[in-house]
């Protein structure tokens, strides 16, 4: 019997008793919606399914303000090597790996033990990064530590996509409609976009803590804190089923050209919006504490520098808590379209003013507007591609199709941190080397809207059952034996005239 304050919840569940199971025939089960379930219940796998992609923040974002601080700590041979943009960069080689090989894990063994997995990876390598130490005290083996433990620290962060995000998605099917999308995006993107603030506020108190003089132990300490999130979610994690879609509907045998023709096409537009949203968003993230330092000038406090970094991390937060609920009313392809075109005019905007901007008195006015371009592209792609990721393919190919998806977009980061300084360098002064990479970024944000508009299907509420259903009426209609789909104690069967058949 449900209690009173669950029946008003969710006033249109039907909570039904389900039939005992016949061996070897399939067993009818209610949509996810009506399940019995507390509020609770419904809602705990999504957090701790998505809240680990605070970690993703974190650990990515850190590395701008700790890149800045090796700097100053050695500059003669860390500043002046290509250390500087390995350590930095490196982290987003191994979380392609990581996506695309726990893609593959996460629908063909498990969705919560993939995230096991690379929670304990996250955990293992973010405590080594704050230990890193170079044989016999030596300053190049300390970076090539620092780059290797970032590289496998990478890995830990790309199963949070395919594992986390994905689990999460299926988990919002026993959401209230009309709520599914922001709670998505409250406990993925969202946390992302926490991590980033508190990855440029950590290392500003750390240096105010340990001041200027001791700025070894800052960026360790930095380092190691990235230790305390996928630690803190490690028992809710162990305490996760897998979510109810992937039971019902997941494959024992792939048919992977079938897969192929049926999602190419929509894959290919959402890895490029993935990839050109992350490729701006991700390089101006690392350089941006850079820029700001730039335009103070280098007698002003490194902490000044890393607290204007904090304020304009902090205009992702209304940008993605608006995005949330902008998403459930017009739609994630409305809201994308929309976020990344405003931004592209902002970012036009700040291109043609960047000579007025740069100036050291006008650093507020600079981060404003940064911040305004930043909070825009989370409205849109931020909050939106990783929901259009996981809801526009099917249960059985979700973490391959997802992983696929997001490994481009970190592709794009890749990149980015290795294209962005050589426009700059190649700027023939210091004003078009501030305002060539918002120009760059601001017409792929025009590339990115058109496609999202144009290319990307309508999702709704209940577009993950949708897809599930037509994916497997095209595997029938294509010779594939969709019974052999889901586990048997979750397939599905009906009763007509007495007989049993599969649906």
């Amino acid at each position: 019997m449900a209690s009173k304050q669950d029946e008003n919840s969710y006033p249109d569940a039907a909570v039904e008793k389900a039939p005992a199971p016949v061996e070897g025939v399939p067993l009818e089960v209610a949509p996810l919606e009506n399940t019995y379930k507390s509020r609770w219940e419904r809602s705990w796998p999504t957090i701790a399914c998505g809240a680990g992609l605070f970690s993703d923040g974190y650990l990515n974002g850190v590395i701008g303000p700790v890149n800045t601080l090796l700097q100053k700590i050695y500059p003669d041979t860390y500043k002046t090597s290509p250390a500087s943009q390995n350590v930095s960069s490196i982290a987003f080689a191994g979380t392609v790996l990581g996506q695309l090989i726990f893609g593959v894990v996460s629908d063909h063994w498990s969705r919560k033990w993939a995230l096991m997995i690379s929670t304990i990876i996250l955990i293992i390598f973010a405590a080594l990064s704050a230990g890193a130490y170079g044989a016999g005290g030596s300053q190049y083996g300390l970076f090539a530590a620092l780059t290797a433990y970032r590289f496998f620290l990478g890995i830990g962060i790309g199963g949070e996509y395919p594992a986390g995000s994905v689990a999460a998605a299926e988990s919002t099917g026993e959401l209230k409609k009309g709520h599914r999308n922001r709670w998505f995006i409250m406990f993925t993107n969202f946390q992302i976009d926490a991590g980033f603030v508190v990855s440029s506020l950590a290392p500003m108190i750390l240096v105010l803590i340990f001041t200027e003089h001791h700025l070894r132990a800052a960026w360790r300490v930095a380092l190691g804190l990235g230790v305390i999130p996928p630690l803190s979610l490690f028992y809710l994690r162990l305490k996760l089923d897998e979510p109810e879609e992937f039971n019902r509907e997941r494959m024992h045998k792939y048919p992977v050209w079938l897969i192929v023709k049926f999602y190419w096409k929509r894959l290919t537009v959402v890895s490029l919006i993935w990839f050109i949203y992350n490729f701006s968003v991700y390089a101006f993230n690392i350089y941006s504490s850079e820029w700001i330092s730039t335009i103070q000038g280098e007698d002003a406090p490194l902490w000044k520098a890393l607290g204007w970094g904090t304020l304009a991390n902090l205009f992702y937060i209304p940008g993605s808590l608006a995005g949330a609920f902008v998403s459930d009313w017009i739609g994630p392809r409305n809201t994308l379209a929309f976020g990344v075109l405003v931004q592209a005019c902002v970012g036009f905007i700040m291109s043609g003013c960047y000579k007025w901007l740069s100036m050291p008195e006008n650093v507020a006015a600079f981060v404003v507007v940064y911040g305004i371009f930043s909070s825009l592209g989370e409205l849109g792609p931020g909050d939106n591609i990783g929901l259009v990721a996981s809801k526009t393919s099917a249960t059985a190919v979700r973490g391959q199709y997802y992983g696929i998806a997001a490994a481009m977009g970190k592709i794009g980061a890749f990149v980015g941190t290795y294209v962005f300084p050589i426009i700059q360098k190649n700027a023939p002064n210091d004003i078009r080397r501030g305002q060539d990479p918002f120009f760059v970024a601001s017409s792929l944000c025009v590339l990115s809207a058109a496609m999202a508009y144009f290319l990307l299907p309508h999702i709704g509420q209940d577009t993950i059952t949708e897809e599930d259903a037509k994916f497997r009426a095209y595997l029938e209609a294509n010779g594939y034996d969709t019974s052999t789909m889901g586990n048997k104690e979750n397939q599905r069967q009906t009763v007509t005239g007495g007989v049993m058949t599969t649906v």
